[in-house]
């Protein structure tokens, strides 16, 4: 099988179901957008730094490839049976979250990104998250896309920046503390 088809040239690309779409389209950009984050959650699963916590980055990663997917499929399209993105999965990452909570400092302002290179890795996820999420909000004023979807999502981006900071921990980088000159 051949990677390229040609049939993208035009700009036109088809969904998991045949219909065929602008590549400009909010569910294109949607998971595409879902694609990249996961790209780069590979690279930060990848540091040294993480090399503990690869197996629930790789779960991550495998919830992430099945919202790709979902948002890849015409709606209503039931010839192709996806898993399903479930509460159970919005419950992992808020355990860990709190378990990373436990040993990190209570946050009393907003932090800048940077200290350690896999830090400001797990920021770029947490943005990317964010971007990802308000792309798939855009698509759901036209289109329903199931509410835990954004539930995962939204709590991602938490899961991200908890991360950011207890990397930082433990790393022993330094995090700086953004407060505004006034």
């Amino acid at each position: 099988m051949k990677v390229y088809t040609k049939t993208g040239d035009k700009g036109k690309t088809s969904l998991i179901g045949g219909k065929k779409v602008s590549k400009a389209d909010l569910r294109i950009e949607a998971y595409g957008t879902v694609d990249e984050l996961n790209s780069f959650i590979g690279m930060l699963r990848d540091h040294e730094a993480n090399h503990s916590r690869g197996d629930i980055m790789q779960e991550i990663q495998d919830i992430l490839f099945v919202i790709g997917s979902i948002l890849a499929t015409v709606p209503g399209y039931t010839k192709f049976k996806l898993p399903e993105i479930t509460e159970d999965q919005v419950t992992m990452l808020e355990s860990a979250i709190d378990q990373m909570e436990e040993s990190l400092p209570q946050l009393k302002y907003f932090v800048l990104p940077g200290g350690h290179s896999a830090v400001s890795l797990a920021h770029v996820c947490r943005t990317v998250t964010r971007r990802a999420e308000r792309s798939i909000i855009r698509l759901d004023h036209e289109e329903p896309v199931s509410a835990v979807i954004l539930k995962f999502l939204n709590r991602l981006s938490d899961y991200f920046f908890v991360l950011s900071r207890k990397i930082g921990q433990e790393q022993q980088a330094p995090e700086v503390n953004w407060i505004p000159k006034t």
